[in-house]
């Protein structure tokens, strides 16, 4: 147990009831404009020790209530215990913030050191801790996050990931009884989501540490010893991972999704296969397919794959125009040159976007992703090396930025790095009038552009600050969109987004491109979105591109990309080890659809249900 943890063995930890809490909106004279209630009369037992996972589309009062636990707000109605206190008292505000640690969404909300070691040590030291004590946790928790290399750096020279992982440590730093953590995951690569999530059931199973974990990803909620599901403000359901997965449609309906390999068995089972309801994992349906082979006298020998090159080639390559292309020639860049901690971003970068292309980049935290992504549109300027567009010299003099900026419109991993006016409306409106167009002329972009990401109208001429992360979101791609780019970099668009969101978002985007033939260059963490949408991949490894190709080539070198601290799909996974058992499937194949006909081919069974 980690020195100073002492968790009391009672079993209630978190005690709601009745809970509601409104978010008013006022006018400049203090007049009520309008009142939500995020939070609408819940109640619900969380027990000492437990591994709680809340999940909830975007609005259904998740992030309030995690903010309640905390006592960052007070209920409007109802009471909400913590460790036996009540957190609307102020009296116990210090006891019910030190016995449940937030960990946030946005890493920058709670970083405020200038190193990351004093940044980890700053909530022990205002506990009291003597300073022996406090190192020795620093560098407990840095080494439990996989950061303690990292212990003299600044954090303003991390990336998301690392910066979030730093957050992790200073709140494990504390030895709270309870962690709450709030999309703790969402900007790290598929390594670092498994670290953090090692991190916090090694705290649950070994420190007894209470976890409640607010996620939009499935395949994490699969090791909670219950979940509850929210929608408008209230608990819609409630269970185990396996009894909340096992209703599908009621999660649809919810915006919600379930973990591939329980999706891929539920396409099958609806074509008549009779597997278990409930599956959950790729160790869990690779069993169940392969004693339903012997059942349904499935041949499990091993032979080479006749449709193999059907799956490969089901994306046509797109027409390269190199008159319109931007252009990176042996592009460098260098943070904080000639100093002792320099750090070399970009090395030796070359490349091509080309009219129309769907592109995804991929790439462990810190891999150069974000860098390279602001060098597109001249946010930052090379070390060495030139970048062109549409044949001429963005480095040039005389080369307007203001007018590549406009071409090539970016959407930042925070949108609330790019959201600044009063309200929503305003700030869509504000790069269409940067780029010139009059202000009739600029509304009706702005309108358009929130019309497509599906902005509900009452939230136009609410604050962008008001707003929920996935909002903002929304609002920072219509702000890009209103410009009318030719080229839309997104990078992590669909952090922060439920999964009807993200697919809304992508398929949104993907639409932009084949109607207007824009070019996208998709930045992500998600292995799933990026399979099922670009036509092409670059995988970044310390400032350089390793690999570019089809998702197919790309995902096929898994082994590679696993060393990087990346991984292909889950359905990869499960294909591969279906191919492993002796089934004629082809084993990269990356998206649901795919696998699911491959395997219903499989075992004789013609269409969907």
């Amino acid at each position: 147990m980690l020195p100073g943890l002492f968790v009391d063995l009672g079993m209630g930890i978190i005690e709601a009831k009745d809970l509601v809490y409104e978010y008013i909106r006022r006018d400049e004279e203090g007049n009520v404009e309008s009142v939500n209630r995020a939070v609408d009369g819940l109640s619900l037992d969380i027990n000492r020790g437990d591994f709680i996972a809340i999940l909830g589309g975007n609005g259904s009062g998740k992030s309030t209530l995690a903010k309640h636990i905390n006592a960052i707000l007070y209920p409007t109605s109802g009471t909400i215990w913590v460790d036996g206190k009540d957190t609307a008292d102020p009296q116990n505000l210090w006891d019910v913030r030190q016995n449940a640690g937030m960990i946030f969404q946005n890493p920058d909300n709670q970083i405020i050191g200038n190193v990351v070691e004093e940044d980890v040590g700053f909530g022990p030291e205002n506990m009291g801790v003597p300073t022996k004590e406090i190192w020795e946790r620093v560098e407990e928790a840095l080494k439990a996050v996989g950061m303690y290399e990292y212990r003299k750096s600044s954090p303003n020279r991390l990336s998301g990931g690392q910066k979030q992982r730093v957050a992790i440590a200073g709140v494990v730093a504390m030895h709270p009884k309870c962690i709450i953590m709030d999309e703790p995951t969402a900007m790290l690569d598929p390594s670092g989501r498994r670290e953090v999530i090692r991190v916090a059931r090694a705290l649950n199973q070994v420190e007894e540490v209470t976890i409640v974990l607010i996620t939009h990803y499935m395949e994490e909620v699969i090791y909670a010893d219950k979940v509850f599901v929210m929608d408008r403000g209230r608990i819609a359901l409630s269970g185990t991972p396996r009894e909340i997965f096992s209703n599908v449609e009621k999660m649809k309906e919810l915006r919600l999704d379930v973990p591939q390999a329980t999706l891929l068995s539920y396409g099958l089972k609806k074509r008549g296969l009779e597997l278990p309801k409930g599956i959950l994992s790729i160790d869990e349906i690779i069993p169940a397919l392969c004693s339903l082979g012997k059942k349904y006298n499935v041949y499990l020998g091993k032979k080479q794959n006749s449709s193999q090159h059907e799956w490969k080639q089901r994306r046509s390559p797109t027409e390269k125009r190199q008159q319109d292309a931007l252009i990176f020639d042996h592009v460098s860049h260098t943070y904080e040159a000639g100093l002792s901690h320099e750090v070399k971003a970009l090395d030796d970068v070359s490349l091509a976007i080309y009219p129309g292309e769907f592109i995804g980049l991929i790439g462990h935290t810190g891999s150069g992703k974000s860098t390279l992504v602001q060098h597109m549109n001249g946010l930052l300027k090379a070390s060495s090396g030139s970048i062109y567009y549409r044949g001429q010299d963005v480095y040039e003099k005389t080369y307007s930025l203001k007018k590549l900026r406009t071409s090539i419109g970016l959407v930042f991993q925070y949108p609330e790095h790019q959201l600044f006016e009063e309200t929503v409306f305003k700030d869509v409106c504000f790069g269409a009038r940067n780029k010139g167009l009059s202000a009739k002329e600029a509304e009706l972009k702005a309108f358009e552009a929130l019309r497509q990401v599906k902005l509900p109208e009452d939230l136009y001429y609410a604050s962008p600050f008001e707003l929920s992360g996935g909002q903002k979101r929304r609002v920072a791609i219509a702000g890009v969109l209103a410009m009318q780019p030719d080229i839309l970099v997104l990078d992590e668009p669909t952090a922060g987004l439920d999964p009807r969101g993200r697919d809304e978002i992508l398929s949104l985007v993907e639409e932009l491109r084949t109607k207007n033939g824009i070019s996208i260059v998709l930045v992500s963490h998600s292995m799933e979105d990026v399979a099922n949408y670009v036509d092409r991949m670059w995988v970044m490894d310390k400032g350089k591109i390793i690999l570019d190709g089809t998702p197919e080539e790309v995902f096929s070198r898994y082994v590679l990309l696993e060393e990087m601290g990346l991984r292909g799909p889950e359905v990869m996974y499960i294909m591969d080890g279906l191919e492993e058992k002796g089934f004629d499937v082809y084993p990269y194949i990356t998206t649901l659809e795919e696998a699911e006909e491959q395997i219903a081919s499989c075992f004789g069974l013609k269409g969907g249900a």
